[in-house]
């Protein structure tokens, strides 16, 4: 397990354009400090990023796919800073949201497939056409027309992976992706994700999400903590979770 320290540490260099690349990244919030000097070069298959909530997880997820800006710093993805070229940036990066209702735009089903297509260039009709054949291949083609309003949460969360699946993204952020499904939902949706052949990172406070992991990274307060092998970071990082546990929860709320 390496420890991260700004002392001594030789940041990747912002020349390699392989995979997820962040340099003394830091993100500001309302005058607070939310990410502060993230250095980190991932280019593994499968990647997990733990922390507690408030660790700064999710908003290193909106960095990492240009939904906000550094406040200082670089990130690129594959070379891409990814706040400055979007459009760039679908064919690279795909993302799937912890609540697919915050992910879907259209009220029926092919809609919401061929909108990342439309977004790359494609033509409506074409996309529409892509959409409806890429049910059909899935075994749902009478879903096309379909209002999202009917589907399941488990049944929401399978369109949106299968929407960005369609764009064909090189790596795919995965934001609590199992959090709040029931366990047969749980155990199809893991399946799918161990068969892709995208870079997978995983943003979760779940270690057994990361266990099998190439590298996992641990947030804390905004900064790395530990990286490396799952079997290196994750034990000091459930110890550090106990720990807390045996806290007063509500010590900072004492009057």
């Amino acid at each position: 397990m390496k420890i991260i320290s700004r002392q001594g540490f030789s940041a990747p260099s912002p020349s390699d354009d392989d995979g997820l690349l962040l340099r003394r990244a830091c993100v500001t919030l309302g005058g607070k400090a939310v990410l502060q000097d993230i250095n980190l070069h991932l280019t593994e298959r499968r990647i997990g990023i733990i922390g507690r909530n408030g660790s700064g997880k999710s908003t290193l997820l909106r960095l990492i796919a240009g939904l906000i800006p550094a406040s200082s710093g670089e990130v690129r993805v594959d070379g891409i800073d990814p706040s400055k070229d979007r459009k760039a940036l679908l064919s690279r990066l795909g993302i799937l949201f912890q609540n697919p209702d915050h992910q879907i735009l259209f009220p029926t089903v092919a809609e919401e497939l061929a909108f990342g297509l439309i977004q790359q260039g494609q033509t409506k009709s074409a996309a529409m056409v892509a959409a409806r054949t890429r049910l059909k291949a899935e075994g749902k083609g009478g879903w096309a027309d379909l209002s999202i309003s009917t589907l399941s949460q488990g049944q929401r969360h399978w369109l949106c992976l299968l929407a960005v699946l369609m764009m064909e993204p090189d790596t795919i952020l995965l934001d609590e992706p199992l959090a709040g499904l029931d366990l047969p939902t749980q155990a199809r949706l893991a399946r799918a994700f161990a068969a892709l052949p995208q870079r997978l990172v995983t943003i979760t406070h779940d270690p057994d999400l990361v266990k099998t992991a190439d590298r996992v990274v641990w947030l804390e307060a905004g900064r790395v903590l530990a990286e490396g092998k799952p079997d290196k970071v994750l034990p000091g990082f459930m110890a550090a979770m106990h720990a807390y546990g045996l806290d007063d929860a509500d010590a900072d709320f004492a009057g």
